[in-house]
């Protein structure tokens, strides 16, 4: 085979020319704003003054109103016009180049629109008549691990996004990820409901966002080269850093143990779920109800059907430890077979809470619907009656013409409403009072009723 036609193999990239590949990818520096232009953003952003204040002040009045009525768009909003990141990025920045005049300035600063947010929001929700804690505040009192990994990755990259020399949307998302915001406003929450426990969690959670997003501050001026400012001596570099590290390490650890936690609940929810669907398969009885309480390890459960027998609950609960569930207690609730099952109750454990406040008016609603029905019933009944009682009449009385039959009701003195069954007679020729005594006692004993009326016309 001749050599000239054996095609070319494309050579191999060297290992050096991947590296210097990826290098170009990922390079921080490439497209980095000058130094001075970064430093004057961030300290820009620092400032309190002016308009700044203010804005601050109606993006804590929004996001108290998002919060207040449960608006997740609106909480949004106040998080793209919050001004509280400046600070936070300043005390990162003047730890990483050594300014300590940006980092005093910063940490007032920061203190400063703290307080600023907790008195406002407190204000809000002292006045505002919708007291009730809706699910956008519950969802910032028990901060894990996982909002420590949000405020680091998302100070990263607005570290990155205020580097560049183009400006991104980079920002706005970082304010969006990690929040700042609603916790902040949710501790004002605690302090105006005197909730300590809310109060607690809310403002652990904002610390860990500013706590986090400063050292993720700290690390990306480190890694972009910035220059620093020169210390008096050594110690005090070494003091400063280690005094960082400190704090962020004293914020990390409870969230540790929080996330934790958390994990050990989900775990314990999802497998004492399937316990309940495979220990209560009956055949004669069947679940309608499950709440697991994974703080107090306790299961209840709603049956309907054939009653659990002792001897059955026992061997269920037997049961618990091999699938990991030690230490549980089972309450069972259940409709016993020689009871009416009460269709409203099963009711409303089906759907839950959400109707429970409604089961009155239900229950109400299908008495009057009952009621209708029945007083549908018998005048159907009277009306296919009342044919037969106007022959049965005329056999008894030839002189009487027109004959009707009625229902309704009677009102005594005292106001009580009784039922009444009325037949009315009309004749051409008046009839004999024996005759009129004699019509009434039969039409009494024909409706069933002692109290039933005649009313006599032409007479």
């Amino acid at each position: 085979m001749n050599a000239e036609n054996t095609p070319a193999r494309p050579a191999r990239k060297r290992p050096g020319e991947f590296r210097r590949l990826m290098a170009r990818r990922f390079n921080l520096l490439s497209d980095k704003a000058p130094d001075d232009i970064i430093e004057r953003r961030i300290r820009e952003g620092v400032e309190l003054q002016g308009a700044t204040p203010w804005i601050l002040i109606f993006a804590i009045l929004v996001a108290a109103i998002g919060l207040n009525v449960n608006s997740t768009a609106v909480v949004i909003g106040a998080m793209l016009i919050s001004p509280l990141m400046g600070p936070i990025m300043g005390v990162g920045h003047g730890v990483a180049v050594h300014d300590f005049g940006l980092l005093r300035r910063a940490l007032l600063n920061l203190a400063l629109s703290t307080v600023i947010g907790l008195v406002v929001s407190a204000l809000y929700f002292m006045l505002t008549p919708l007291s009730e804690a809706q699910s956008e505040l519950l969802a910032r009192t028990s901060p894990t691990l996982w909002d420590v990994l949000i405020a680091l990755f998302g100070g990263m990259a607005g570290i990155i996004g205020v580097t560049r020399e183009e400006k991104s949307n980079v920002i706005p998302g970082m304010a969006i990820a990690t929040a700042l915001m609603p916790p902040l406003c949710t501790a004002g929450y605690g302090l105006a409901t005197r909730e300590w426990r809310w109060f607690g969690g809310a403002f652990y959670l904002y610390s860990i966002n500013c706590v986090f997003i400063a050292l993720a501050t700290f690390i990306g001026i480190r890694l972009l080269r910035l220059p620093r400012q020169s210390f008096v001596d050594a110690r005090t570099e070494r003091r400063v850093g280690m005094a960082m590290w400190l704090v962020a390490v004293a914020t990390l650890l409870p969230s540790i143990y929080l996330a934790v936690n958390l994990v050990k609940d989900e775990v314990y929810r999802a497998r004492a779920g399937d316990f309940v669907r495979e220990a209560f398969a009956f055949r004669d009885a069947f679940v309608v109800d499950t709440r697991i309480d994974a703080s107090a390890r306790v299961i209840d459960v709603s049956l309907v059907g054939n009653p659990v027998s002792n001897e059955n609950l026992t061997r269920i609960e037997s049961r618990l430890a091999p699938m990991g569930l030690a230490g549980t207690r089972i309450r069972l609730h259940q409709t016993r077979s020689n009871e009416p099952l009460d269709v409203g109750a099963l009711r409303t454990q089906l759907l839950g809470d959400v109707i429970q406040q409604g089961q009155a008016t239900l229950a109400d609603m299908e008495r009057k619907l009952k009621a209708a029905e029945q007083a549908l019933h018998d005048r159907n009944a009277m009306a296919s009656q009342a044919a037969a009682i106007a022959d049965e009449l005329r056999a008894q009385e030839p002189g009487v013409g027109m004959v009707g039959v009625s229902q309704g009701s009677r009102i005594d003195a005292d106001g009580n409403r009784q039922p009444l069954v009325q037949l009315t007679v009309a004749s051409p020729q008046p009839l004999a009072a024996e005759s009129r005594e004699r019509i009434l006692r039969w039409f009494r004993v024909r409706s069933g009723d002692d109290q039933a009326e005649v009313v006599f016309r032409g007479q």
